[in-house]
């Protein structure tokens, strides 16, 4: 009897970034990792950078409009100019009721041919998919200047298992 293998440890890399910048920066790097059908959760706290982070995911993907935070409109997709996947961005800070008031988006039926970016989605868009990115991004609380971010990528399922997110490090 073969033995059940053994859990892979998830794809991660820890990252620190001095400027709004090299935020959009590695959004750029991220964007040549990413494929239709990517999901990337988003969290940090506000100003932390995840808007910064996707306009860089936007530019690197190459798709239409300009980056901005969807937070009064939930959702907003970017078309690609090119021949790339659109970028769906979500901002479900205000979405209260996981997943159901999530499936009113129809994220499901965009996952598939999209790159879907969801900041604030801890406990609201797991069951979407196995296969997901995480992205933490950890900031200075409180009356503060600091532009310092710490952030924690984690590739999670089948799709990350072997990424090598260490070359967004570059």
């Amino acid at each position: 009897m073969e033995a059940p293998a053994a859990p892979h440890d998830p794809a991660e890399t820890q990252l620190i970034i001095n400027s709004p910048e090299q935020m959009r920066d590695l959004g750029r790097r991220l964007a040549k990792l990413l494929r239709a059908g990517d999901l990337v959760m988003l969290s940090g706290e506000l100003g932390a950078g995840k808007t910064t982070l996707t306009r860089g995911l936007g530019e690197g993907l190459g798709v239409r409009g300009a980056v901005t935070s969807p937070t009064f409109v939930i959702a907003r997709v970017h078309p690609s100019l090119g021949d790339g996947p659109p970028l769906v961005h979500v901002d479900a800070y205000r979405l209260a009721g996981g997943l159901d008031e999530m499936e009113d988006l129809d994220l499901d039926v965009s996952l598939p041919e999209s790159v879907v970016v969801v900041e604030w989605g801890d406990g609201k868009v797991e069951e979407l998919t196995d296969d997901r990115l995480q992205v933490v991004i950890h900031r200075a609380v409180g009356d503060t200047t600091d532009e310092v971010r710490h952030v924690t990528l984690t590739g999670l399922g089948e799709r990350w298992e072997n990424a090598n997110l260490d070359v967004l490090s570059a």
